[in-house]
C-alpha cells in the first residue's frame, strides 16, 4: 500500500472503527449504567458520608467534601468508560474481527486511533453529561469554564483509552484484563488526589502521586472549576505544567499503542 493510499484510507478506517464502538455501546445499556451509575454512587455516598467532617485544606467556608470529590467523580467516569471500551479489543480478537482488520491494507495508526478515539469519545460524552451536577456540589461554572473542562476531559479520556488499549492488546481474556486494570488504573485514580489530597498523605504516597499523570489531569480540572482563592490554598501544580504532562502522557501512550500493534505483526 502506498503512502498516498494509506493517507486516504486513514480517516475512513478511523471513523468506521469509532462508529462501531458507539453502536456497540448503545446496544449494551448495562455499560451506560455501570459507567455513569458507579461514579455517581461513589460521589453521593462518600461525599455525603464525609460531608463536613472531612475538609481538605483550602476549601472555602460552605464547600464540603462533595465539592472536593466532584472532579474526581468525573475522572472516575472517564476511567470506567476506558476500561469497558478497551474490552472490545479482546472481544474482537476472540470473534476474529480484529484479525480481519489486521490483514486488510489499512494503516496501523488508523486501527489505534479508531479504537482509542471510540473509547475516548464515549468517556468524554458521559463525563460531559455529568457537568450539570456541578451546582449540587456548590460549584458554579460559566460557559468558558465548561469549554475548558470539556477539552481537559477529552485529553484525559484519550490518555486512559490509550493505556487501556495497550493492555487489552496484550491480554487474551476479559478476566485477565479486568485484573490488570483493577491493579493499575483504579490505584492511579485513588492516588490522583481524587479521594484525598497529597498534603496529608505519607511521604511515599506523595512521591507516587507526584509521578501519577492522572494527578496532573485532575489538578488541571480543579484549577478551572475552583475560584482562584481556593486554588491558591490547595497547593495544586500550575496549569501549564499540568497540561504539558497530560499532553506528553497522551502522546507517549498513543505512540506505544501504535508500536505494540506493529510489533505484533513482526
Amino acid at each position: 500500500m502506498t503512502v498516498e493510499a494509506g493517507a486516504l484510507r486513514l480517516p475512513l478506517v478511523v471513523w468506521s472503527l469509532l462508529a462501531r464502538e458507539w453502536l456497540r455501546f448503545l446496544r449494551q445499556r448495562n455499560r451506560i449504567i455501570g459507567a455513569l451509575g458507579t461514579p455517581i454512587v461513589f460521589w453521593v455516598v462518600f461525599g455525603s458520608g464525609f460531608g463536613r467532617s472531612f475538609r481538605p485544606p483550602g476549601l472555602a467556608e460552605g464547600m464540603d467534601y462533595l465539592a472536593y470529590f466532584y472532579p474526581g467523580m468525573l475522572l472516575l467516569v472517564l476511567l470506567f468508560t476506558s476500561i469497558f471500551a478497551s474490552i472490545s479489543i479482546i472481544e474482537d480478537r476472540n470473534t476474529g474481527f480484529l484479525q480481519g482488520v489486521l490483514v486488510a491494507p489499512v494503516p496501523r495508526l488508523a486501527i489505534v486511533l479508531g479504537k482509542v478515539l471510540g473509547g475516548a469519545t464515549l468517556g468524554f460524552i458521559q463525563g460531559a453529561l455529568l457537568l450539570p451536577l456541578a451546582p449540587l456540589a456548590g460549584i458554579a461554572l460559566n460557559f468558558g469554564q465548561v469549554i475548558a473542562i470539556c477539552g481537559q476531559m477529552f485529553l484525559i479520556a484519550v490518555t486512559l483509552s490509550s493505556i487501556g488499549f495497550l493492555f487489552a492488546w496484550r491480554t487474551d481474556s476479559v478476566q485477565g484484563f479486568h485484573a490488570v486494570m483493577n491493579l493499575l488504573l483504579f490505584p492511579m485514580w485513588l492516588l490522583s488526589g481524587a479521594f484525598f489530597p497529597a498534603s496529608g498523605a505519607s511521604i511515599w504516597i506523595q512521591a507516587v502521586m507526584a509521578v501519577n499523570p492522572l494527578a496532573y489531569g485532575l489538578a488541571a480540572l480543579r484549577r478551572v472549576m475552583y475560584p482562584p482563592e481556593i486554588v491558591a490554598n490547595l497547593g495544586l501544580v500550575g496549569m501549564a505544567p499540568a497540561m504539558i504532562v497530560l499532553a506528553a502522557t497522551t502522546a507517549i501512550a498513543l505512540a506505544l499503542a501504535v508500536l505494540v500493534v506493529r510489533k505484533s505483526e513482526a
